[in-house]
């Protein structure tokens, strides 16, 4: 009798210690990355740590209005990646947790600054600018002239060949408006994106979606973070990258904590790991060539350099907050997107 009772402990004791991920319990992720890497990002975090992660790529803007709708009961833990403007207002309306890191003091300064302007409540974890990617072979096809300026891409000759997203799903073209705000000024940003309407073939959902279409020969240009453009380069496509001569925007792409995450010890575990540097590095095997935000990371030799492109003083305060977001994206709607073709 004895004896099989401690058979029995012995067994239980086994079948517990054989399960480490199953005690690690979960996280419910969202990912506002390419798929791409999304997958690496999830795949390794689990090899690592045993945690199961229930990842969902979504857009920027479609995640700031998801953990809006779910205020009062969160389905997300953690919110990975996307431009900071979106991870900025969610910080503004109190969606989501102030969390620092122990990694906080090995980031760039433009990463801490997206921390500290939040109350901590998002951190910078890469940066990448703001242009196009054009089809070579299709311009070269068409003779048509490449553009080097904002001003270039109203050229009638652009008639139908260019994509961007729409800025109330894409958090990169929420990005581009702004910049053209404070670029032009406001009423002269919304006399040019409805000029630059009559060139646009559509305006789809996602932000890297543009630069894609363009590198399957299904438009010429894509308005999009230039390492999306650099992405397809790499993956042989004959796409060139452009910063345009004005100048043009940027972003932070950020990680916040969900207020009332169910998992949060495991949230805390996925914001400390993905600001580590051997993982920030690891991005560019995704085709991911955005720049890292913890300074001992490797910089892809392919990831557009910001001392190579004249970049504005990108305002994230004002236009990272939720009623100057909301005010510009209505007159988007009733200016822009109400005549789109």
């Amino acid at each position: 009798m004895k004896t099989t009772t401690l058979s029995l402990m012995l067994f239980a004791g086994t079948a517990l210690a054989a399960l480490p991920a199953q005690a690690a319990g979960s996280l419910n992720l969202i990912c506002s990355a390419d798929v791409v890497i999304c997958e690496q990002m999830t795949g390794d975090f689990q090899k690592e740590t045993g945690i199961k992660v229930n990842m969902v790529r979504l857009s920027s803007g479609e995640t700031y209005a998801k953990i809006r709708a779910e205020a009062r009961n969160p389905k997300t833990d953690i919110w990975w990646a996307g431009t900071g403007d979106p991870h900025l207002q969610a910080a503004s309306d109190g969606l989501t947790l102030e969390y620092k890191s122990p990694m906080l003091d090995q980031l760039q300064d433009w990463a801490k600054k997206q921390a500290e302007g939040s109350g901590y409540r998002t951190v910078g974890v890469y940066a990448g600018a703001l242009g196009w990617g054009y089809n070579t072979e299709i311009f070269q096809k068409k003779g048509l002239k490449e553009p080097k300026c904002w001003a270039d891409l109203l050229d009638a000759s652009l008639k139908g060949e260019i994509q961007m997203a729409n800025p109330n799903s894409s958090g990169t073209a929420y990005t581009a408006l702004a910049s053209l705000v404070q670029i032009m000024g406001e009423d002269q940003a919304f006399d040019y994106l409805k000029k630059l309407n009559g060139n646009i073939a559509q305006y789809t959902k996602s932000g890297s979606a543009p630069v894609k279409a363009a590198a399957r020969g299904e438009a010429g240009l894509g308005i999009v973070f230039m390492h999306d453009a650099v992405a397809q380069t790499a993956e042989g496509f004959p796409i060139k990258s452009i910063a345009p001569c004005e100048g043009t925007g940027y972003e932070i792409g950020s990680m916040s904590i969900i207020r009332g995450a169910k998992n949060l010890d495991n949230a805390k575990a996925w914001y400390d790991w993905a600001l580590k540097p051997e993982v920030q590095s690891r991005m560019k095997d995704a085709k991911s060539f955005q720049l890292p935000s913890n300074k001992s990371a490797e910089v892809p030799k392919e990831a557009p350099k910001f001392e190579d492109i004249k970049l504005i003083d990108y305002d994230f305060a004002t236009f990272g907050d939720a009623e100057k977001r909301k005010a510009l994206l209505e007159r988007w709607d009733r200016e822009v997107g109400a005549s789109a073709n």
